[in-house]
């Protein structure tokens, strides 16, 4: 792997919450324009991992890490890091779709708004343009008044990429993002991962092994705060290296 193409590296990654240590010298490369699944257990520390990657875990009491976490080679928990620069360039897709009470329209303008960005031309065109990459466009055009907590569960998380993408971040967290929906929205946002990473590198976090092996390039599974395995996903799910990995895939546990 090329050092250039690399856009995530975690070196020698410790992480507690309180006395319990949940993650283990977790080293990872993940390159950029692919999508990387985390899989494992619930408890096994890979919630806790992703959210190293932009800092969400600071608001955890009692949560503290050691290691490194870099960023297009950058250390991203150093004391010159503006988080707020940081979470534009490292976006977050929670598990349940979460809309503001607002319009669609308001939803996808609050990050440019928060920026101080007030041209309606601008905020116009991010709309448009942000909600047509999520594949929302079409089914909201005429309705961008409305309030975001009127649409179905599978449209509120598409809005919710969509307003993920309109701060044009470079990389997007996803954290179980479709277990809370129906197979059909589950397909498009999965659809939609696909399509994001020509230009978006993209992690998410899965309990669904089959997800993994659909939109994944490459899968990490963790257990018990270890990274067991990383390898392309194709190998992961055909020829695991290691036999705890076998056994959580092929259903012996987990």
């Amino acid at each position: 792997m090329e050092n250039g193409n690399i856009k995530i590296e975690t070196k020698n990654i410790n992480a507690f919450y309180g006395e319990k240590k949940v993650l283990h010298n977790i080293d990872l490369q993940m390159e950029a324009n692919t999508v990387t699944a985390f899989i494992g257990p619930s408890g096994c520390g890979k919630s806790t991992f992703l959210r190293l990657l932009n800092r969400m875990n600071d608001y955890i009491d009692g949560f503290r890490k050691e290691g490194d976490v870099l960023i297009n080679g950058v250390d991203i928990y150093s004391k010159n890091t503006r988080i707020e620069e940081l979470r534009k360039q490292v976006g977050m897709v929670f598990q349940k779709p979460n809309p503001f009470p607002k319009t669609i329209y308001e939803n996808v303008v609050y990050g440019l708004r928060i920026q101080g960005i007030k041209d309606k031309q601008k905020l116009d065109a991010a709309v448009e343009n942000s909600l047509k990459r999520s594949a929302l466009w079409n089914e909201v055009k005429d309705d961008l008044q409305k309030n975001a907590l009127s649409l179905s569960g599978g449209q509120q998380q598409r809005l919710c990429i969509a307003r993920t993408l309109a701060v044009e971040p470079s990389i997007i967290l996803m954290d179980e993002p479709a277990s809370a929906l129906d197979p059909i929205s589950t397909a498009k946002i999965e659809e939609l991962i696909y399509e994001l990473k020509q230009d978006y590198t993209i992690v998410i976090v899965t309990h669904n092994m089959h997800q993994a092996g659909r939109v994944s390039d490459k899968t990490a599974f963790f257990l018990s705060g270890d990274l067991v395995e990383y390898n392309d996903t194709k190998a992961i799910f055909t020829s695991p290296k290691d036999q705890r990995t076998e056994n959580y895939i092929t259903g012996k546990f987990g």
